[in-house]
């Protein structure tokens, strides 16, 4: 079993920044950032491989954030800049213990308890 706890969310203005961190209990191969407004599915935002480090991004978010990982720490953090009003989500730390790159929801085994971005215009 692998505990994540988040940390750093908040209230930002658009175009403004923030940093999501991420502490993990145990490692898994792959870490993932997800986000989630209501009434809609948790959507991929980027991953990372705790070895390679090989990054992925949601279309949506590339360019503008930044998925990174402290092996030492076992931490991975989120920087999110240029943030837009549509970033604002209760954004999940994620754990995949398979290989195979996924952006599925369903493939993560472990969760955080989330943590509310809210980018006002």
């Amino acid at each position: 079993q692998v505990q994540l706890v988040e940390s750093g969310g908040g209230l930002v203005q658009a175009g403004g920044s923030l940093r999501l961190s991420c502490a993990a209990s145990g490692r898994t191969y792959r870490m993932g950032w997800f986000r989630q407004t209501p009434g809609k599915e948790r959507e991929f935002v980027a991953s990372i491989t705790w070895n390679t480090g090989n990054r992925y991004y949601a279309d949506s978010v590339k360019g503008r954030f930044t998925i990174s990982r402290d092996n030492g720490k076992n931490t991975v953090d989120l920087q999110m800049n240029s943030l837009k009003p549509e970033d604002s989500a209760v954004y999940y730390c994620a754990a995949r213990k398979g290989v195979v790159y996924s952006i599925d929801y369903a493939d993560y085994d472990y969760w955080g308890q989330g943590t509310q971005v809210t980018v006002s215009s």
